[in-house]
């Protein structure tokens, strides 16, 4: 029998990540799968209850429940029988507290929320891997608005294929392949009420401009933008470890070389900046490109500055020939 195009389009990228050499815990092997029940999780579900088991794995689906909607802790129960029903060795639903005071808006502090609670699964269930269902068109979304925020190359990387515990082995797979495969499975796929609502960003990026590119521009785009988070990560992770270098080479007494961060290109300085700043306590999601530049003015653009405001609080300054970054004094 012949297996449908879109079955395997998701089962051949699901067996290369569970195949993979590294090691990824003691004793039986098991492989956590992250399951909303929309198309794109339950096709990876599938795929790696059927994969998972030739290989010997068990598999453990994990629902989390939100509780941002109506009705979701019965949703979450729906996708458990889902699970039981596709022959996972075990199911788990972990219901979070998403902080809605926190100021990363309700998306991303739902995201956060999620990550942390399917690392704790994972350590409880001693897994070596935690599967995601992101695709190539949540890839392509992502980089669209990474590029529409004009925060450099970082933010267009898009999303990692892996990262700490979790693998997002979809993401060179279409979601219409996501769909097609349960269709062709059987599977009864759930709607998300908020993939639906233009009230948020990502969606309309989904149901407005990606088609508008699309139709104005030709076919490909969301492959072209996947493509281009592959090329700009590649880049990255060397300028990265081109960065470290100037960073060891530059440290000295509790600070940084002027002279040898003044003379590394800027790509590399600024990055030797960011590091520096994010190690000595200031929040990532608070500190800027504009912070970096304004740090950056001290080593190359020197006027006798007295210090820069870094968000922490901290200060960045120069004393004795170093760029120092440290807490303010109290008064």
């Amino acid at each position: 029998m012949t297996l449908h195009p879109s079955i395997a389009a998701v089962r051949l990228p699901v067996r290369r990540t569970l195949a993979r050499p590294e090691p990824r815990g003691g004793g039986r092997e098991t492989v956590a799968v992250a399951c909303s029940g929309g198309a794109d999780s339950l096709a990876l579900a599938s795929a790696a209850v059927f994969e998972g088991h030739k290989l010997g794995m068990r598999v453990v689906g994990v629902t989390v429940d939100h509780g941002l909607q109506p009705g979701s802790a019965e949703q979450a129960d729906r996708v458990v029988a889902q699970l039981a029903s596709m022959g996972v060795d075990e199911t788990l639903t972990a219901r979070v507290e998403v902080d809605a005071a926190s100021g990363m808006g309700p998306e991303a502090a739902a995201r956060e929320a999620r990550y942390a609670v399917l690392e704790q699964v994972a350590e409880h269930l001693r897994a070596g891997l935690v599967l995601l269902g992101h695709t190539l068109d949540d890839q392509a979304e992502t980089v669209l608005l990474g590029l529409t925020r004009g925060s450099g190359g970082r933010s267009l990387q898009g999303m990692r294929p892996a990262f700490g515990v979790f693998a997002r082995p979809l993401l060179g797979v279409r979601r219409a392949d996501t769909v097609t495969a349960c269709l062709v499975e059987g599977l009864e796929v759930w709607d998300d009420p908020h993939n639906a609502d233009p009230g948020y960003t990502r969606v309309r990026v989904r149901e407005r401009v990606l088609p508008v590119l699309e139709a104005e521009l030709g076919p490909g785009i969301a492959e072209a933008l996947a493509r281009t988070a592959d090329q700009l990560r590649d880049d990255t992770a060397l300028l990265d470890d081109l960065a470290l270098d100037v960073l060891s080479e530059a440290s000295r007494d509790g600070g940084l070389d002027v002279t040898v961060l003044a003379a590394a290109p800027p790509s590399l300085r600024h990055r030797v900046i960011r590091r520096a700043a994010l190690d000595s306590g200031a929040p990532p999601s608070e500190l800027t490109r504009d912070h970096v530049l304004a740090v950056d003015g001290l080593l190359v653009g020197w006027r006798g500055q007295k210090w820069i405001d870094l968000p922490g609080p901290l200060r960045a300054l120069r004393r004795d020939g170093l760029l120092v970054i440290e807490a303010p004094a109290s008064p």
